[in-house]
């Protein structure tokens, strides 16, 4: 049991098998849970999408449609660009995406930044990511989170993200949940949450 606020960024913490993906994927609606067990934004995602909830996983960069001959602008155009032509700039800045380049001809860590800009254009009120930046390069991956940072400050959105890289990540987590065997075995804000663990570090 857990309540996330606007504005804040959480990381799920944990071992592979501590169940993140799945926790995430109960979020977005794409697994059944028990009935009232989960509410985003007040319903259940499962059975209501609710409006502004984005989830960006993996399994994407591994869809064929992606990895076909097709242009960066078209896809960019075909989620919204057009709509919002300043976020659409601003993450093709940070992400450092040429508009010009051809799905099927770019590297993974390419085609995982055009993923980004896609889900992230159209404003979103919750950000799911499962292990998004994995493919990232270091210089790609700090970019992105400042961006993400930034969005937090600026508007009431809230970001879950799933990671097992924790580099670079010191002050980026306003809260941090710590699962284990499926379960949540703590949760609260970030700074409470690392003072607990040092402690414990301590007495050990």
């Amino acid at each position: 049991s857990l309540s996330l606020p606007p504005r804040s960024r959480t990381l799920l913490i944990g071992a592979n098998g501590a169940g993140k993906t799945t926790l995430l994927r109960l979020l977005a609606g794409k697994r059944l849970a028990p009935r009232r067990s989960i509410q985003v934004a007040g319903v259940d995602p499962f059975t209501h999408s609710p409006e502004g909830v984005t989830y960006l996983g993996l399994e994407w960069v591994l869809n064929q449609v992606v990895r076909r001959d097709v242009g960066v602008g078209e896809l960019l155009k075909s989620v919204g660009g057009d709509a919002y032509p300043e976020r659409r700039d601003e993450l093709v800045r940070v992400l450092d995406i040429d508009v010009t380049w051809r799905m099927h001809a770019v590297s993974d860590g390419e085609r995982r930044r055009v993923q980004l800009a896609m889900g992230l254009i159209r404003p979103w009120r919750v950000l799911l990511l499962d292990e998004i930046t994995v493919d990232l390069d270091v210089w790609s991956r700090a970019r992105f989170l400042g961006f993400l940072k930034k969005e937090t400050e600026g508007r009431e959105c809230t970001i879950v993200y799933a990671t097992h890289i924790l580099d670079g990540l010191a002050g980026w987590p306003t809260h941090l949940v710590h699962l284990f065997l499926g379960r949540v075995k703590g949760w609260g804000p970030a700074e409470e949450m690392l003072k607990e663990g040092e402690a414990k570090e301590d007495e050990e």
